[in-house]
């Protein structure tokens, strides 16, 4: 170039002082040419050429160097400093627009990398096979459907949806969307496979939570000759934790052994985060003792098993242990796993201090931190929390509605969870088998029959009948509702019944009172090899309580331990004081009480003032009464129940006593209703009440109802000290009382021979129990209350809970 550039300058010289000859003015002789007058001439040009190659060649290399820095800042995850470049830049070439999306995507701005595709092709750069699968990725990650099926559009038209990456790419994002069957057409349709998508379609079953797929799959591949790998080992084992299957988890891990994978760290964690899901954790610890150089990822899946298997003093543990053994500092996966054990030990305080370090450590937000946190408040009962941290939320997905309505049921805010739940149908997400079985408890619990028929409707609709978990909660709502022959009909057609659907339906006989089908059922889970387990007794016992089966219960309770290995917990305790409360040997329930291995709670003495209620120890009422208040400040029912006791005695001054100590704890009555629902409409009552439009006439026709079964002659007990005003209330106070009211609409509205169904926030009086019966004798009509306790089965002037509730 040196040589090139003198010769150059050597010319110029030349030119400058020897010009070029001309032919002379009026004469034909041309003067001499010098011989390097045609290479002089052609100078000038030459000259040119390479001034413009040598600018291009600059241009070109400060492009080069321009891409270099924003590949640096890309691969450092400096967004930031790329974009800014990103914009300075020549942009007619696709491979930048690609590094940028790839940026993008790559550090979760999803979103964005979707708005950057659709500037690239507003701006006439035309997208390659490299642009699509980063595209594709952040259609799944962002939940973009739309988009994400322009995108697939996009390639059909292009002819690159055969192109083998942008396939296996399609089949993650599609089961990312939750529609597994786009998947598997995709699948379907490519004409050629590698390990790739065999692995992806394995990992697409276990994003939507089909397990069985997953490993069914992993099969057909093995069967095609496909050999597996680490990533094949690891979608596998997250199928295996999905079905809770530890004979295949066992299986798979054999494999791992074999193929030489048991060293590799996401294998292990995987094993390690089976077997804790499995509920064998001492497998897990045997797996993480044996890994030399843990990682932070082991130990926070360790960490979680604990918390998993309620263990959650371990977890504390183990999360010490990683801190100070292995000098490893928490990050927002070792905050998820470890707010599970806060709630679980109602250890509000440690779940605050985790909260506050989230805080200030940077984690938040963060989708799935914020949802174990608002789980984590609503199991220990701090609402206001749960609300603030879900209002704050930017980005909601499904399991954070699913947390929300599940604190909410928890908390017994069932009508505020069922508005989230109607709310959740405005927002661009379907509810789920987990959404479905959250406010399931919701429906049981208001009772809303009307309604919870419409979830099962939806239930069938989307195809949820199969799930047993689903079908458990259904059966549960039904019988909650009062409708026990349709709950029995649904346990019938369940095809896979485990042990908390037999756990179910024996419950739901003993609400309903009919303690000797509970026991049947128990004896035919036992023939089908269904062992019983900590629930099983407590629905069991239930059934033997309210149905009065003394000799029965105390069988189940004393074979518990030696027969089945399962310790008594203090529910079923608290059902043993209710037999012993039937009998009427009071004392002997006190001393019961008194030798409680467990502490005693609010529950426990609940049973002994119900059964000195019943057998009018109003001494006996008072302490079981004043151990309640102390445990449950706002119990609002033990003062309502000692005070009518009193009023039965006439203690007068005992009871505006207990109208103070409620007045000045800001303590409310609550208000009795009944609730029946006919010709799709649900119709409310309370005592006295006359805002029916049929109020005369259900009047009048409980006027005639009572006096045909003797009503108006029963004499009320109205101790002579009691004021005259105040007698002659409480000798018509149960006469119009809400569920007479109800029932006698029940008459009028259905048709014959169909039983009435009511339904009472509080309990039954003893009158209005003892007209229900009579009811149901004169009228030849099943008659069925469900009071805050159990279902009241009027038939023939009989009672399905024994005149015992």
């Amino acid at each position: 170039m040196a040589a090139t550039l003198a010769l150059t300058c050597s010319c110029k010289a030349i030119d400058h002082q020897n010009p070029s000859p001309r032919r002379a003015k009026g004469s034909n002789t041309i003067q001499k040419r010098d011989p390097t007058i045609k290479q002089r001439a052609s100078e000038p040009a030459r000259i040119k050429k390479y001034q413009a190659k040598t600018v291009k060649t600059s241009n070109r290399s400060q492009e080069l160097s321009l891409i270099h820095a924003l590949c640096s800042y890309v691969d450092y995850g400096s967004m930031k400093h790329a974009l800014n470049l990103f914009e300075n830049m020549d942009k007619s070439d696709s491979f930048v627009w690609n590094v940028i999306i790839r940026g993008l995507t790559n550090n979760g701005f999803f979103q964005e990398a979707i708005d950057f595709y659709d500037r690239m092709q507003f701006s006439g750069v035309h997208p390659d096979n490299f642009t699509f699968p980063f595209v594709i990725k952040a259609c799944g990650e962002s939940l973009a459907y739309v988009e994400g099926m322009k995108v697939h559009s996009k390639l059909l038209k292009v002819g690159l949806d055969l192109d083998l990456y942008i396939c296996n790419s399609l089949i993650i994002m599609y089961a990312k969307l939750g529609y597994i069957q786009l998947s598997e057409r995709v699948f379907g349709e490519m004409g050629i496979r590698d390990l790739v998508s065999w692995n992806s379609l394995i990992s697409a079953y276990v994003l939507v939570g089909d397990g069985w797929s997953s490993l069914m799959c992993m099969q057909e591949m093995q069967a095609f000759g496909v050999r597996t790998d680490r990533f094949t080992m690891i979608g596998a084992l997250g199928a295996c934790t999905l079905e809770c299957s530890l004979l295949c988890g066992k299986e798979i891990h054999g494999q791992v052994i074999r193929r030489g994978f048991e060293l590799d760290s996401m294998v292990q964690t995987s094993l390690i985060n089976m077997y804790g899901k499995c509920g064998v954790v001492n497998y897990a610890e045997r797996l993480f003792e044996g890994i030399s150089q843990k990682s932070i990822v082991v130990w926070n899946t360790m960490v979680g098993g604990y918390a998993q298997n309620g263990l959650p003093l371990e977890s504390f543990a183990c999360l010490e242990k990683m801190r100070y053994s292995d000098s490893f500092e928490f990050d927002e996966i070792t905050m998820i796993n470890l707010l599970p054990a806060c709630a679980q030990l109602g250890a509000i305080l440690h779940g605050k201090s985790i909260h506050a370090l989230t805080i200030r450590k940077g984690f938040l937000p963060h989708c799935v931190l914020e949802t174990a946190l608002i789980d984590m408040y609503g199991t220990c009962g701090e609402m206001k929390p749960s609300e603030r941290i879900f209002a704050r939320m930017r980005d909601r997905n499904l399991i954070s509605w699913n947390a929300m309505i599940a604190a909410y049921v928890h908390n017994g805010q069932n009508r505020v969870a069922l508005e989230v739940f109607q709310d959740l149908w405005n927002e661009p997400l379907e509810p789920d088998a987990m959404t479905i079985t959250s406010v399931l408890p919701a429906y049981a619990e208001i009772a809303l029959l009307r309604e919870g028929k419409q979830i099962h409707t939806y239930i069938i609709k989307v195809q949820l009948s199969s799930n047993t978990f689903i079908m458990n909660s259904i059966v549960y709502m039904y019988a909650k509702c009062g409708d026990l022959r349709a709950g029995r009909e649904i346990f019938d057609g369940i095809l896979f019944k485990d042990v908390i659907s037999w756990n179910t339906i024996i419950m739901a006989y003993a609400i309903h009172g009919m303690g000797s089908i509970s026991i049947e059922l128990f004896s035919e889970m036992r023939e089908k090899d269904i062992k019983p387990n900590f629930s099983t007794f407590v629905s069991l016992l239930s059934a033997c309580s309210i149905a009065g089966m003394m000799d029965e219960g105390w069988e189940y309770f004393n074979s518990m331990r030696s027969g089945y290995g399962v310790d008594p917990g203090i529910e079923h305790y608290g059902c043993m004081l209710d037999l012993l409360g039937r009998t009427g040997n009071l004392d002997q329930a006190k001393c019961f009480i008194d030798e409680l291995p467990l502490t005693s709670t609010a529950r426990i003495w609940g049973s002994l003032l119900a059964a000195s209620r019943h057998h009018r120890n109003i001494e006996l009422a008072e302490l079981a009464a004043c151990h309640i208040s102390s445990l449950e400040h706002d119990n609002t029912g033990c003062y309502v129940l000692l005070s009518n006791m009193y009023a039965e005695v006439g203690r007068w001054e005992d009871i505006e006593r207990i109208k103070f100590l409620m007045r000045n704890q800001r303590l409310e009555k609550i208000t009795g209703c009944s609730i029946l629902e006919t010709n799709n409409r649900t119709y409310r009552f309370t005592n006295h009440d006359r805002s029916h439009v049929d109020s005369n006439v259900i009047y009048e026709v409980l006027d005639i109802i009572l006096r045909k079964i003797g009503e108006e002659l029963c004499s009320y007990e109205v101790s002579k000290t009691k004021p005259p005003d105040l007698a002659r209330r409480r000798a018509n106070s149960t006469k119009y009382h809400s569920v007479r009211l109800a029932i006698c609409y029940g008459l009028i509205s259905t048709s014959l021979g169909n039983p009435i169904l009511v339904r009472k926030n509080t309990r039954i009086c003893e009158k209005c129990h003892s007209a229900a019966k009579k009811i149901s004798e004169f009228t030849n009509r099943e008659i069925v209350v469900g009071d805050s306790k159990i279902y009241h089965h009027f038939r023939d002037g009989h009672c399905s809970c024994g005149d015992y509730w």
